[in-house]
C-alpha cells in the first residue's frame, strides 16, 4: 500500500519514474516527463532538458539534433562558444548513441520537445561554408534567443560578424522593449 501511495504521489510531483540510481540532481520544479533504460543507466527527459547516463542535463535548446532508430537514440549537442551582439554561437560536439533496452516514450518525448523550442530555422551560405541561425525558446526563461552554428569549414570570424548584424537586426524589427 505505500509503495503504491510513494508511486501516485510521484506521478503526480513529475518525479515517479526516476530510477534509485539517478546520478542528477533534479531541481525543485523540475519535471519528469519520460525515462528510458540504458544497458548501465536510464536517459530522464523532464521539461528543462535530456539527463544523460552521467548526471548531465542538456537543455532541450542545446540539442541540435536528435535521432531513433533500431532502438538506438543519437544525439548532438551544442556548446556555446561564444556571442556575438546577442547572438549565442554554438558548435556541435561529436554525435553520441545511446541504446534504449527499454525506450518507452522517451524517444517521442525528445522529438517532441527538440522541435517545440525552435521557432524559426534559417541556413546561410558564407565564406567556407555557411550556418544555421535558429531562433528557439529556452526552457524555463521567458523569450527567444538566436543561436548560430557553423557549418564545419566555415570561417567563424565571418559567421561572428554576420551573427552580430542578423541580430541587430532582429533586436531593430522588435522595435524598443517595453517595461
Amino acid at each position: 500500500m505505500i509503495s503504491l501511495l510513494r508511486r501516485l504521489i510521484g506521478r503526480l510531483s513529475g518525479t515517479a519514474d526516476v530510477p534509485a540510481d539517478f546520478p542528477g540532481a533534479l531541481a525543485a520544479d523540475e519535471q519528469v516527463l519520460a525515462v528510458a533504460k540504458l544497458a548501465d543507466g536510464a536517459l530522464v527527459a523532464t521539461h528543462l532538458g535530456l539527463w544523460l547516463p552521467e548526471g548531465h542535463r542538456v537543455g532541450w535548446h542545446l540539442l541540435s539534433k536528435a535521432t531513433w532508430q533500431d532502438d538506438v537514440l543519437t544525439v548532438v549537442e551544442a556548446e556555446e562558444i561564444g556571442s556575438a551582439s546577442g547572438a549565442v554561437l554554438l558548435r556541435d560536439q561529436p554525435s553520441r548513441r545511446l541504446p534504449l533496452t527499454e525506450p518507452g516514450r522517451l524517444p517521442d518525448v525528445v522529438r517532441e520537445r527538440v522541435n517545440q523550442s525552435i521557432r524559426s530555422r534559417h541556413h546561410r551560405d558564407l565564406p567556407g561554408g555557411g550556418a544555421w541561425f535558429v531562433q528557439r525558446k529556452v526552457p524555463g526563461q521567458d523569450g527567444i534567443v538566436l543561436q548560430v552554428r557553423a557549418d564545419e569549414g566555415t570561417d567563424e570570424a565571418a559567421v561572428a560578424a554576420f551573427a552580430a548584424t542578423v541580430a541587430e537586426r532582429l533586436r531593430q524589427a522588435k522595435g524598443p522593449e517595453r517595461d
